[in-house]
């Protein structure tokens, strides 16, 4: 059922995609890559910056059971050798009665930038498709390109906020026994986590992922045992194929009303 409902979802977003020449800004959103600076270590840290118009959200990189996950294509760039995003702590955004996850009204997404020479300035020349809703769903894909000066060392405040709106690290949570229990199910597998973690403030949602882009997680079922926290999900291949859930790549984000943790790995318990 909630896979019919993705694939209707996306089907209907295709068809409302505007004209080529609308999709850079206009009257849903303006996008820009911000210049950044040189690091210590010779990386640059720049970001993606978007200001959505009132009313339009964009999704995060696991948007919910009703959004369209941002995909970044580089290729295009000069002298660049690898691309680190640094997601920022997102929202919990209801639409249409569902829960999605996101963020609203702007956007800095941090990107840590590897030379492919050193001492040589990069060109940051990128393909970006997510998607973004206010009273219709619509697919966009961004062209951008910028010229990133070589030995800049001002930091630039809004990338530096958005770094440092990041979630909390297992440690940081004080987060201790962390175990998944996976089964098989019709079409798919279910997954069972228990983490040890102290209350993170309200309405708790624990949002799996798997590593892998062709298997899907359903939004979990997330609940409380005192200290602990039990989250539970349904997994399955976007093509219908079977598939192995390798555990080291699970990442569970707890996100709640105060703290949002961010925890690596998922063993076997």
């Amino acid at each position: 059922m909630i896979r019919s409902f993705i694939g209707i979802f996306l089907a209907a977003a295709a068809l409302l995609s505007p004209p080529a020449a609308a999709q850079q800004g206009g009257d849903i959103l303006q996008a820009r890559i911000l210049t950044g600076w040189q690091r210590a270590d010779g990386k640059h840290v720049s970001a993606l910056h978007i200001t959505l118009n009132d009313g339009w959200k964009t999704y995060w990189r696991a948007p919910g059971d009703a959004g369209i996950p941002p995909s970044f294509d580089w290729a295009g760039s000069r002298n660049l050798s690898n691309v680190a995003i640094s997601w920022p702590v997102p929202k919990r955004i209801m639409q249409g009665g569902i829960q999605t996850i996101g963020y609203e009204n702007s956007l800095t997404l941090p990107l840590t930038l590897t030379r492919s020479r050193p001492g040589k300035p990069i060109t940051l020349t990128g393909s970006v498709t997510l998607g973004v809703c206010k009273d219709v769903c619509v697919p966009m894909t961004l062209k951008l390109s910028q010229e990133l000066p070589l030995g800049q060392k001002k930091t630039d405040p809004r990338i530096v906020a958005a770094l440092a709106d990041r979630p909390e690290t297992a440690s940081e949570a004080r987060v201790g026994r962390v175990a998944c229990r996976i089964s098989p199910i019709s079409g798919g597998v279910q997954l069972r986590a228990e983490i040890d973690l102290p209350r993170t403030g309200g309405r708790e949602l624990a949002v799996i992922e798997t590593g892998n882009p062709m298997v899907w997680a359903a939004q979990s079922k997330t609940a409380r045992q005192g200290g602990r926290l039990i989250a539970e999900t349904e997994l399955y291949h976007v093509e219908g194929h079977s598939f192995a859930v390798d555990r080291s790549s699970l990442r569970i984000t707890v996100l709640g009303n105060k703290r949002t943790v961010d925890i690596q790995g998922c063993p076997a318990g």
